[in-house]
């Protein structure tokens, strides 16, 4: 029956880690919403649920996810937001040591496969036989129609629904998000973000001129009374959040979050930029929606790209401007002369052919598996002390080392040539100075295989956080 069916994929769900011990459910008509299905229905997957124990009631709020094992996880930083000088940001801060030694746990990305090379030049190839005098042609402004429709049709999948014609493709993410800011604000004007933040949007906000009024976070997302106040204050003229396994923290605002998300920026008329690079990558079988999905006036600008996906160095992703389609078109067409042909219908095709959805589908296990035998084996060979976050997706973790010392560690980051992203870069104020962050998306060794370079850069990680620790 429909119910059951319903309410395994929750239990799949939750087992997985994909939704977190007392995070709010949906509520029973937004659930009846998002899975098109009858309140019956609805009432009788939730009444299985709870007969189960995977679900509770509390009076007068809601269903939530039953309490699991006790994990130690990092603590949320709580304070009061306020303005900060986007100039205030350091663009030295918590990197350690410089790009040149990138290694598997420092940039946020997943091993890429023989397999998954090897079908890309299948695509590739086909696409260099269409493309005949087209190779000499500037791309469309707005992208390939090929494209957009394809990227329509995969998205309808998840029951998030767009028309080719309202979606513009950009070079990756950032491009996406950079011409979102331009169109959206000017210069020394506030923008909103999540607290810890990525790096890079706070890197990008600075070059962009852009002010900065970071928001805490909290279990189900960031804290939205403390965003309401900033919106209704006309201190902030947009927000920039990364809304499905944020990085670095990999929390994902519940959908009832993101639906007060979109009644916010609609009531004051105030744009929001979803970063949502890590919507296709839950530790599990269910892709949360987006904001954007609850967006009825446009003033949501969804942004994306497969760069987590599929490949960063194709730099490719796109845009959902909303209300704000012509004058996104307009901007980006002003500083580029489009995104590379054959890239753009090379990945239409892989798309279309199924693979990107099988090849997701195993992404996706295996990134539940990296994830449990990362944390294991964190758990197993640093102290008890050390906090690590449970992501229910994305591709990092975020660990809490109390007592750190963080000159010391930095030093022998460096001495180590170990590439990792300390805790102070994720913000401009004077927090996480325990914490870091380490990417999953490399395998470790099966039990008896030799090390690899995954293995080989924890095992350092974890004999330099130990001495940081214990050394006088």
């Amino acid at each position: 029956m429909r119910y059951k069916q319903l309410a395994e994929q929750y239990i799949a769900d939750i087992q997985s880690g994909l939704l977190a011990a007392q995070v709010r459910m949906p509520s029973l008509r937004q659930f009846a919403q998002l899975h098109q299905v009858s309140m019956t229905t609805t009432l009788n997957c939730y009444q299985h649920l709870e007969s189960q124990g995977w679900i509770v009631a509390k009076p007068q709020s809601g269903y939530y996810v039953a309490q699991r094992s006790t994990l130690r996880l990092p603590d949320l930083a709580q304070f009061e937001s306020q303005l900060a000088l986007a100039s205030d940001y350091s663009l030295d801060k918590g990197n350690a040591p410089d790009s040149q030694f990138a290694g598997p746990l420092g940039y946020s990305r997943f091993e890429v496969t023989h397999k998954l090379t090897s079908q890309m030049e299948q695509s590739f190839r086909r696409t260099n036989r269409r493309l005949g005098e087209r190779l000499n042609f500037y791309p469309t402004r707005q992208g390939e129609a090929m494209l957009r429709s394809v990227l329509s049709a995969h998205f309808a999948n998840y029951s998030f629904h767009f028309t080719a014609e309202q979606l513009a493709i950009t070079n990756g993410c950032m491009d996406a998000i950079r011409t979102a800011i331009e169109v959206c604000t000017q210069p020394d004007d506030a923008i909103a973000v999540s607290s810890p933040c990525f790096n890079g949007l706070l890197t990008l906000l600075r070059e962009m001129s852009r002010n900065i009024v970071e928001i805490p976070s909290v279990d189900s997302g960031i804290d939205l009374d403390q965003l309401d106040h900033h919106m209704q204050q006309g201190t902030v003229q947009a927000g920039l959040f990364c809304t499905t396994h944020m990085n670095p923290q990999g929390i994902t605002m519940s959908p009832s979050q993101k639906q007060r998300l979109a009644k916010m920026a609609s009531r004051y008329e105030i744009p929001v930029i979803e970063d949502d690079v890590y919507m296709e990558l839950p530790h599990g079988n269910t892709v949360p929606l987006p904001a954007k999905y609850y967006d009825k006036s446009g003033y949501i600008l969804w942004c994306g790209s497969v760069s987590k996906t599929l490949a960063a160095s194709y730099r490719l992703g796109w845009c959902l401007p909303g209300r704000y389609l012509n004058q996104y078109l307009s901007k980006h067409a002003a500083g580029c002369f489009g995104v590379s042909l054959p890239i753009q219908l090379a990945v239409a095709d892989f798309i279309d052919s199924g693979q990107y959805a099988r090849h997701l589908k195993t992404q996706r296990f295996d990134l539940l598996l990296h994830k449990r035998r990362y944390r294991e084996y964190l758990q197993q060979h640093l102290p008890e002390t050390v906090r690590i976050s449970d992501p229910a997706g994305g591709l990092v973790l975020w660990l809490q080392i109390p007592g750190m010392d963080e000159a010391k560690i930095k030093s022998l980051l460096i001495g180590a040539k170990l590439d990792i992203r300390l805790g102070e870069c994720f913000t401009l104020r004077d927090l996480y100075r325990d914490s870091l962050r380490i990417n999953i998306g490399y395998a470790l060794p099966e039990p008896g295989e030799p090390d690899n370079a995954a293995k080989c850069a924890l095992d350092t990680l974890i004999a330099v956080v130990n001495r940081a620790i214990t050394d006088e």
